[in-house]
């Protein structure tokens, strides 16, 4: 069993980029991300933050805060509190020697809101970056 099988398989969409070169599968990542309409508002570089804030050291684990502005727009105009679930994260990491490049869920992050005419919005942001993840390639 690869680890993108396992990696968020709930709340998730994984794939796996082998033993890919780390800064190429971010780079690639964020041209698929744009490809699809999502733009990189947050970097978060938590190798080197363990490292500064615990002297621990990690596998390379970045995670990116990616916003699409129209459907960002319409979830806020439905539901002001939404900005505490935005950006949607999507994570660039190496588990056990593989690359894997996943995005949270967003049906599965706004099932917390439990509001019915919110849910197309989710499923459509799910389907752009399932495309977006999909289309990662070096």
């Amino acid at each position: 069993m690869h680890n993108a099988d396992t990696f968020a398989p709930h709340y998730g969409i994984t794939t796996s980029l082998g033993d890919a070169p780390f800064d190429a599968a971010v780079e690639a990542t964020k041209r698929a991300l744009a490809g699809h309409g999502f733009g990189v508002l947050t970097e978060i570089d938590m190798k080197a933050t363990m490292k500064k804030k615990l002297n621990v050291d990690m596998d390379e684990y970045l995670i990116l805060g990616a916003c699409n502005p129209g459907y960002a727009w319409q979830a806020v105009g439905a539901e002001a509190a939404i900005g505490l679930l935005l950006p949607c994260n999507v994570v660039v990491t190496r588990q056990g020697g593989e690359v894997l490049v996943s995005a949270v869920d967003p049906r599965a992050m706004f099932k917390v809101i439990d509001r019915p005419d919110v849910a197309p919005i989710a499923d459509e942001v799910h389907r752009l970056l399932s495309r977006a993840i999909a289309d990662v390639a070096l």
